[in-house]
């Protein structure tokens, strides 16, 4: 079992920058395949970023490709969300996710294949 801690929220400009943390507690961290998702007001879960247990692969939703980055400390038990150009539109509260992972490759990007979740952190963009 694993225990995640996300962090790194806030309020921010349109065009700025934040960086969310997840830190995971428990089992060995790099026999888990990460994702992060997030939820605005009213909407769905929506799938954001997701990585391999080596860290060697990534995936990401269309709204955010290209200016969201996510990546892994495996040392450190740490997955990280750098978001970068942010829009109003990015306004959510995130959730890191973990999956026992069956290989070192596969990323997964819908929620129900995740058995971890964390608690969420309130990101809000001004426009």
């Amino acid at each position: 079992q694993v225990q995640l801690v996300d962090s790194g929220g806030g309020l921010v400009q349109a065009g700025g920058s934040l960086r969310l943390s997840c830190a995971a507690s428990g089992h060995t961290f790099s026999n888990y395949a990460m994702g992060w998702f997030r939820q605005a007001p009213g909407k769905e879960r929506e799938f954001v970023a997701a990585i391999s247990w080596t860290g060697g692969r990534t995936y990401y939703g269309d709204s955010v490709k290209g200016r969201f980055t996510v990546s892994r400390d495996n040392a450190k038990k740490t997955v990280y969300l750098q978001m970068n150009s942010l829009k109003f539109e990015d306004t959510a509260v995130y959730y890191c996710a973990a999956k026992v992972a069956v290989n070192s490759y596969n990323v997964y990007y819908t929620e129900g294949e995740y058995h971890y979740w964390g608690q969420g952190t309130q990101v809000t963009v001004s426009s």
